[in-house]
């Protein structure tokens, strides 16, 4: 794994194996250092507490703890880490539930490869550039 100190660091967390290696590439070529994968919510909760990553790329659908619950968790341990949900669920009652839960960004899978880094540099920006997508 690339851990150049001066890129973003991301974790990805999504149920889905072939989904985790398409973000992890994406990131990679987006200038991203991917700091590690997680496949649920139990280990992604770890994950952060372990690896401290800037970001973490979070699936809301997943066994056992779902995207929600871990992000609530995420704020707990590690408030300054900025999660981006990346998902297929697009209900309205979910997308409002991940911000009021402090998401700094929501991409729709299926996503367009070239919105990922966008979102995820307008998360690390702030409040201020919106990475709702």
């Amino acid at each position: 794994m690339n851990m150049n100190s001066n890129l973003p660091r991301v974790l990805v967390v999504d149920d889905d194996t072939l989904m985790r290696e398409v973000l992890k590439a994406i990131l990679r070529d987006e200038g991203f250092a991917v700091a590690g994968e997680a496949k649920d919510g139990l280990s992604a909760v770890s994950q952060v507490e372990k690896l401290a990553p800037d970001v973490v790329c979070l699936d809301v659908n997943m066994p056992g703890a779902s995207g929600l619950d871990v992000l609530k968790a995420i704020q707990k341990i590690a408030p300054d880490t900025k999660v981006v949900m990346i998902t297929g669920d697009a209900s309205m009652s979910t997308v409002r539930d991940a911000v009021s839960y402090g998401a700094a960004g929501y991409i729709i899978k299926p996503f367009k490869a070239g919105r990922v880094g966008p979102a995820l540099r307008a998360a690390l920006k702030g409040p201020g550039d919106s990475p709702f997508s």
